[in-house]
Order: structure tokens, then sequence, then C-alpha cells
């Protein structure tokens, strides 16, 4: 049971560059806004200060867009560099329509566009792409949040997704450490003693999308909110457990 929860933006964090130590940046805003990291909170961090320290940015200019990606640009108005950059961060093309790609990543996301974006990228002539393997980035920036703080925390990095059937997109959980992403009360009875038989809670997209009510995504340049006051399981359980097997997805 929660009896209150807070969602505490963390501003003050600057433009992050290739090699910066995220969670150094964290905890020195964190600090300087008057917010000291405690134990079991959760860090939720916008993937694209991740991305960004992991130099995961294209230049537009480096890219040579194939014959393939010409096509695919004619037929939804994009710029072929920029489908070319999603065609090499997608496993496979699920469906293509109203401008969009929905893709697989190299991950198992299924998302528009392979999670390339040019938001936040820098400006006009980049792309940022989501990091490599962002269960071990968050797992990395966990650890060292520990290092400097000597707090034990769980670190979730979300993006921002659509949803089918659904208008406008959330945050969502791509990485997280310290944390079980998924609250299974199969077994428990519901209010009237139901056997609950099918009901799996993803805590983690439920937290990185109440994170999302603070962080914005325009102007605002607050990539790291923290939650705190929320009970959670604490095992160090992968995001990779969200992804739905596709042979169970009635979507695909």
């Amino acid at each position: 049971m929660v009896n209150k929860l807070e969602i505490i933006p963390i501003t003050g964090i600057p433009l992050v560059k290739e090699g910066d130590n995220i969670a150094e940046l964290i905890v020195v805003a964190a600090k300087r806004a008057g917010t000291e990291i405690v134990d079991g909170d959760i860090v939720v961090i916008a993937h694209s200060i991740v991305s960004k320290s992991e130099g995961r940015i294209v230049k537009l200019v480096d890219v040579q867009p194939s014959r393939f990606a010409g096509n695919l640009a004619e037929l939804t108005g994009k710029d072929p560099r920029q489908i070319e950059v999603v065609l090499k961060n997608a496993r496979k093309i699920v469906r293509i329509g109203h401008g969009v790609i929905i893709c697989e990543t190299f991950h198992g996301f299924v998302c528009a566009n392979a999670g390339v974006d040019a938001s936040n990228s820098g400006g006009e002539d980049y792309l940022i792409t989501l990091p490599e393997n962002p269960d071990k980035s968050a797992n990395r920036i966990r650890e060292e949040i520990k290092r400097i703080t000597g707090k034990e925390v769980a670190v979730i990095i979300s993006d921002s997704f659509g949803r089918p059937f659904r208008v406008g997109s959330v945050n969502v959980a791509i990485g997280c450490s310290g944390i079980n992403p998924l609250n299974d009360i199969r077994g428990y009875k519901d209010l009237y003693g139901r056997i609950l038989r099918s009901k799996i809670v993803c805590i983690a997209d439920e937290i990185a999308s109440a994170a999302g009510l603070v962080m914005g995504e325009a102007d605002e340049g607050i990539p790291v909110a923290i939650v705190r006051g929320l009970s959670y399981d604490r095992t160090n359980i992968p995001a990779t457990a969200i992804i739905r097997d596709a042979k169970d997805d009635l979507f695909r």
C-alpha cells in the first residue's frame, strides 16, 4: 500500500555529451536542487541522455542510403538517410503505414522507426538511437550511483512509445536495474474473492509513465525524475522480461 508517492523532477542537468558520467551528473544536479538521493528511490532516466553519453548519435551527412531506403522514403515521405538509420537499427519491419515504419529492434522492442528519433538529438542534422543494451546501461548507472552516494536505488531507462488502439505516446521502461519490472498477482483474490488468473502488472512501465508527467518531451529539459515512496520488489530483473513473445502477441 502506498500512503504517499512523490515524483521529483531533477533540474539543472547540463547537455550531455559522449563519455559523460550520467550517474555523477544526476547526483550533482539532485544535490544542487536540494534533493538528496535516498535508499529505495527509483531514478527514471530518459534514454536520450544515456544514448548521448554512449555515443549513439548519428550524423545524417555520414549516412549513405540504400536503394531500399530510398523506396521506403518515397512511400513514407521521410528523408532516405533517416530511413537507412532505421533499417540499421531494426531486426525486422512489422508494418508500414501513415508515414510510420513499425519495427522490431534488435532488443526485441516493437516500436515506431526502431526507436530512432530526431528529438533532443542535437539538431536537425542528427538522429539519436536507443542504447545498445539498456538493461546493462541501467545496471551501470545504478552501481555508479551507489558508489557515489552509498544508497541502494533502482534505475529505469525510459522512452516514449505509441500503443495499438490508443492515441498518444506514453513513457515505458526499456531498461531497468534493481527492480522487478513485473508484479505477478495471479493467484491473489479480488475484492469479491475471485481468484485472479491472468493479472500481471508492468510496474516498470507505470513508474516510467508517472515520471514522464514531470520530465516532459519538449523544452522543459528535464531528462531525469526520482519516484519516491513506492514499495517495490528489488529483485534485479532486466526490462527484457517485459517483452511479449511473438507467439503470444495478437497484434503481430
